[in-house]
């Protein structure tokens, strides 16, 4: 296949090359900068511009500056060449990023300090929390390493799992609700009010109340449209407290439910791929959970 039949042809000396250009300004700085001569410059820049089938830099003999084209083109180029770089180094020296994939509240109170311990801990192994709205907190998804999760759902099929803590039930109300004057409600009387729940992440369910089923429901799929439902007044949440720490909202207010089980905080990850820091993760929320 030659050099103009697409993305087969593409090379990274190719975005390189072009990047020399555009930063030095000049086609001989840029030979300088590669060590290469300013004939193969050219020649590599031509050879870039008939794969991608389009002009990339208006060249005179004073400037060289990109085109409309060549300006998108060099800002990906930057991402691509860094993406590179990255994949080169978890290559030859192993994992250097965790991603830790959460559906909605990471590690709630816990959440500040986790990443201040880590990064004293670990510095070599960059953390990056990962918000996706999924049963698996993104990891069925690749977008997370491991997952916190916190609902009633058989993993055990699929992934290896830890529980590294508990977390007490609140139910979230609008400000002007009757119940915001009390300190605690009980569980039993929540199953008189609508209760608005996600179905695909949310703990809430009606096994919460044993006997008769809980009878108004509204279902949600999002946090910020959870929050927005209860904040109307005409329906109320009940929420571990990882919610109570991250959506701190204008318009709700959060109270303790009493006579509830505690929500059990699970890290889930590949049984068959872990990352090496799966371990150390589960050893410091342990920590955090447990202190």
């Amino acid at each position: 296949m030659d050099e103009g039949s697409g993305l087969a042809g593409l090379e990274l000396r190719h975005l390189r090359c072009l990047l020399a250009i555009v930063d030095t300004g000049s086609f001989t700085d840029a030979a300088i900068q590669l060590g290469v001569s300013q004939a193969s410059v050219s020649r590599t820049l031509h050879a870039l511009e008939t794969v991608l089938g389009v002009r990339l830099l208006h060249r005179t003999s004073r400037t060289v500056t990109p085109t409309t084209t060549g300006v998108r083109v060099v800002h990906r180029a930057r991402q691509l060449l860094s993406e590179a770089e990255n994949l080169v180094r978890e290559a030859t020296t192993g994992h250097t990023r965790l991603r830790i994939g959460h559906a909605w509240g990471a590690f709630g109170r816990h959440t500040t300090e986790f990443q201040r311990r880590w990064h004293q801990r670990y510095p070599d192994v960059e953390l990056l929390l990962v918000r996706h709205n999924s049963p698996t907190g993104g990891l069925a998804e690749e977008a997370g390493d491991l997952a916190v999760v916190r609902h009633r759902t058989d993993l055990r099929r699929r992934y290896a799992s830890a529980v590294v803590g508990h977390e007490p039930r609140y139910v979230v109300m609008a400000t002007d609700d009757p119940w915001a004057r009390r300190r605690r409600v009980p569980l039993a009387d929540i199953r008189e009010r609508t209760v608005v729940v996600d179905r695909r992440t949310g703990t809430t369910t009606a096994d919460l109340w044993p006997g008769d089923p809980h009878g108004d429901v509204e279902y949600t799929a999002d946090v910020d449209d959870w929050l927005a439902a209860i904040a109307t007044g005409r329906c109320v949440g009940v929420t571990p407290q990882a919610t109570v720490a991250q959506y701190r909202r204008e318009g709700v207010v959060f109270r303790p439910v009493s006579g509830a089980d505690p929500v059990p905080v699970r890290v889930i990850w590949n049984e068959r791929d872990p990352h090496p820091s799966t371990h150390a993760a589960i050893a410091l929320l342990s920590e955090l959970y447990g202190g």
